[in-house]
């Protein structure tokens, strides 16, 4: 028998590199290392070829895709309907990177390696409910606010240069006043600046309307998905729809692949990073990794429960009296709202019925 055929033991780890265009996999046996690669293209039939390549190979463990919620998202989803554990592999590390270079074919190893040496143990969103459906609103109505922001400044810009008429008539006016005002504007023909400046900010006008009313139904939308998919979410002092949803879209359609507070927390990027070395053990830095849109929703509201949550208000008094800062209880109030949010969107446990 071949020494080779005796070193290998029959179970798999298959290494994704993922791109827009093709993926290169890499299956790797669990004793006796990369066995072979492959390139596919980006659609099911390539996803069927992977499929069908792998478990020519042996019993397949788990998959260590790169990108889940990027390139590797429909490849994941294929895979996990298929029945197959799927571990988001992440990107492999810089040191190692500058020393062995890098390729598609060795990022794929470094996925299948990080996946069978524990490194690699997230488990990817399923993207297949309410959280992904918000997800990809809000992605359309964060789109759509900036570019009604900029629409507004450049409005207000351009009419510091205009006529004097114009710019009495507009003065103090808010911004759904000044952008009716605006595209109400009856230019004459271009034969002169004031003229393409009033056809100028006609146009701009009706886009802040438009932006404005795509935004607001969006909203409404999103609104509908929340009130669905997590009801309790809203229950809390502080927490609103906006703030809701961005839980969501970070918890993803199974949250339960959260295991415990304290990975939500650091997914959140607010649990401490320890910096203690030597004599100066016990330190800690604030975490400037995780998911920063919701951080910030759960500082908005620590902010609010700060101003007008009477218990919070107490704890800030009490806490500042020991001698606390204002930063240091703010950390601590984050930390106390993502432990909150953490047990409220935790799936009901399932009830076993009992036979009498």
């Amino acid at each position: 028998m071949d020494n080779n055929e005796q070193h290998r033991s029959g179970h798999v780890v298959i290494g994704v590199d993922t791109h827009k265009h093709v993926h290169v996999a890499a299956v790797m046996d669990t004793i006796g290392g990369i066995r072979a690669t492959l390139t596919i293209p980006t659609d099911t039939g390539g996803f069927q070829q992977l499929l069908d390549w792998a478990g020519s190979y042996g019993r397949i463990l788990a998959f260590g895709i790169e990108g889940t919620g990027s390139y590797g998202a429909t490849l994941a989803s294929f895979l996990r309907r298929a029945g197959h554990k799927v571990v988001e592999a992440g990107r492999p590390d810089r040191r190692l990177r500058r020393m062995n270079g890098k390729s598609d074919t060795l990022d794929a190893e470094n996925a299948a390696r990080a996946v069978l040496a524990g490194f690699a143990t997230a488990t990817p969103k399923s993207a297949d409910g309410e959280a992904e459906m918000i997800r990809q609103l809000k992605i359309a109505h964060d789109q759509a606010v900036e570019q009604r922001s900029a629409a507004m400044v450049t409005m207000k810009a351009m009419l510091v240069h205009a006529p004097d008429p114009l710019r009495n008539e507009t003065a103090g006016k808010t911004q759904i006043a000044l952008a009716r005002h605006l595209a109400g504007l009856r230019p004459r023909q271009l034969e002169g600046p004031e003229d393409a400046l009033r056809h100028a900010l006609r146009t701009l006008a009706k886009r802040w309307q438009y932006l404005d009313a795509e935004a607001k139904e969006l909203t409404k939308m999103i609104a509908e998905l929340v009130h669905r998919a997590a009801p309790q979410l809203l229950e809390p002092f502080g927490i609103g729809v906006d703030t809701a949803a961005e839980i969501l879209v970070v918890a993803g359609d199974n949250p339960e692949r959260i295991k415990s507070e304290a990975a939500l927390a650091k997914l959140a990027g607010i649990a401490p990073v320890p910096t203690g070395s030597g004599m100066t053990s016990g330190r800690h830095r604030i975490n400037h990794g995780g998911h920063r849109q919701l951080n910030a929703a759960n500082y908005r509201t620590v902010i609010v429960r700060m101003r007008f949550h009477q218990p919070t208000i107490d704890y800030v008094t009490r806490r500042t009296a020991e001698g606390k800062t204002k930063r240091e209880i703010i950390r601590c109030l984050k930390r106390y709202v993502i432990r909150e949010v953490y047990h409220l969107i935790r799936p009901a446990p399932r009830t076993v019925p009992t036979v009498s």
